[in-house]
C-alpha cells in the first residue's frame, strides 16, 4: 500500500478522496438520523438504511437549493405538451 501511495500517488490520491466521501456522507447521516436501526429483520434493516439515505439525500438538495438561490421547476407544473415536448428532447 505504501508503494502504492509512493509511485501512484495522483491514482491513490484519487481512491482516497472518494473514501473521504463515502465516510463524510456517512457521519452526516449518522448524525443527522442516528447510528442505531431498530429493525429486526433483515428487510426491514435494509429498508431503514435507505430511508436514511433517501432523507439525508432531500435534506442535501434543499440545503443546496437554498444556498445556491435554485428555484425549483416541477413536472406539475407543466402543461402535458411541454411534458411530452421534453420527453422528446431526451
Amino acid at each position: 500500500m505504501f508503494n502504492y501511495f509512493v509511485y501512484q500517488r495522483e491514482e491513490f490520491m484519487g481512491h482516497y478522496h472518494l473514501r473521504s466521501n463515502i465516510e463524510t456522507t456517512n457521519f452526516m447521516i449518522k448524525a443527522k438520523f442516528g447510528d442505531v436501526v431498530r429493525s429486526k429483520n433483515k428487510t426491514a434493516q435494509i429498508n431503514e438504511v435507505l430511508l436514511k439515505v433517501l432523507c439525508h439525500n432531500i435534506v442535501v438538495l434543499i440545503q443546496s437549493m437554498f444556498e445556491l438561490n435554485i428555484e425549483p421547476e416541477f413536472l406539475s407544473n407543466k402543461t402535458t405538451n411541454e411534458v411530452i415536448k421534453l420527453q422528446k428532447n431526451n
